[in-house]
């Protein structure tokens, strides 16, 4: 049983690493950080606009990470904010021009990460593990809540 707990450990820190070390090379030439990755291609899929709250809901985060997280994206160009009766945390986000242009070039690139990460797999390989993976990341919610059985 330690043998399957350090590898699974070991490989979730592992991937980990790699992970935010290619997002940190890919974000740096748009002075971003992999926080705001997930605020600017949750707001790509709704070019309607978003209310914070709702942002919050869908990128799983609480309002003070949304309101940090929008402030910047804001005064970077990247992300507009127009207010509803005065009040702005209510208000309709939406992705600018320029914050469209760095979502999409972010998609693709994230895209592009997750193909070579995946090479060698097979199509049915690659559904049994997301399968698998979607497992874990449930049983894992479920034991932060109830705590080990």
């Amino acid at each position: 049983m330690l043998d399957r707990f350090e590898k699974f450990s070991l490989a979730i820190a592992e991937i980990n690493r790699c992970w935010h070390k290619i997002a940190a090379g890919e974000l740096s030439k748009y002075d971003l950080k992999a926080s705001h990755v997930t605020y600017l291609l949750t707001l790509a899929r709704y070019p309607e606009g978003l209310t914070a709250p709702k942002l919050a809901e869908l990128c799983d985060r609480d309002k003070a990470d949304v309101s940090r997280m929008l402030s910047i994206l804001e005064a970077r160009g990247l992300v507009t904010k127009d207010g509803i009766g005065g009040n702005r945390y209510r208000g309709c986000l939406r992705l600018t021009p320029e914050g469209q242009t760095v979502a999409e070039a972010l998609s693709r690139r994230a895209e592009l990460a997750v193909e070579q990460a995946g090479e060698g797999l097979t199509e049915r390989e690659r559904i049994i593990f997301y399968t698998a993976l979607d497992t874990i990341t449930k049983n894992l919610r479920r034991i932060c809540q109830e705590g080990l059985q």
